[in-house]
């Protein structure tokens, strides 16, 4: 399916408006339910989570269409720390939410590929109205082909079996077991090399 829609880095929209596309997007997802178990905080804690995100130094954000869609990549820098485990700093705004995210994180921190730079696809979400309408394809090839130019690898954790199946669609692969944190879903580490 071709998405034939508006695509812009973070430099040209508003951050805001990534934050928003996320925290929609994953409201009822398994994981962000399982981080953030109390509803009436979940949306301002998953705000706070993908901030500290944007706010790495080797961030890139996009948005796709009229904000259906964004997606938050961290490198190529091969010693940034993977997301996950929030800085000491910040435990404290994520209340009894911080250990679930702290050991989530410090999981995948032992599973995250250190052999070689790659892009870090830290999340991509669509909004629900516009979810298995091409978006987040649309996302990925817009980011890999420019990682096949510079013959970057990319990846990955998938946090759901439908989000699995879109990233192995557009050339990643397993990367061993998947990763599960006492009773939390499962994630897929997932590693794609460059295309020629």
């Amino acid at each position: 399916m071709t998405v034939d829609t508006p695509y812009a880095s973070v430099r040209q929209v508003d951050e805001q408006a990534v934050l928003d596309v996320l925290t929609e997007a994953f409201m009822n997802d398994p994981l962000a339910c399982w981080l953030f178990p109390e509803v009436s905080e979940r949306g301002r804690l998953q705000s706070h989570f993908y901030r500290s995100l944007l706010a790495r130094p080797t961030a890139e954000a996009y948005l796709i269409g009229r904000g259906e869609g964004a997606s938050v990549w961290l490198g190529p820098a091969s010693h940034e720390e993977p997301p996950g485990a929030p800085e000491a700093d910040q435990k404290a705004v994520f209340g009894e939410s911080g250990a679930r995210l702290q050991a989530v994180g410090e999981a995948l921190t032992q599973r995250h590929p250190d052999h070689e730079p790659h892009l870090y696809l830290a999340c991509m979400g669509v909004v629900g109205g516009r979810q298995g309408a091409g978006l987040g394809s649309a996302m990925l090839r817009h980011r890999l082909e420019r990682a096949d130019a510079d013959g970057l690898a990319a990846y990955l954790e998938a946090s759901s079996p439908r989000s699995r199946a879109l990233y192995l669609r557009h050339g990643f692969e397993d990367l061993g077991e998947p990763v599960r944190v006492a009773d939390s879903p499962l994630l897929w580490p997932m590693w794609r090399r460059p295309r020629p």
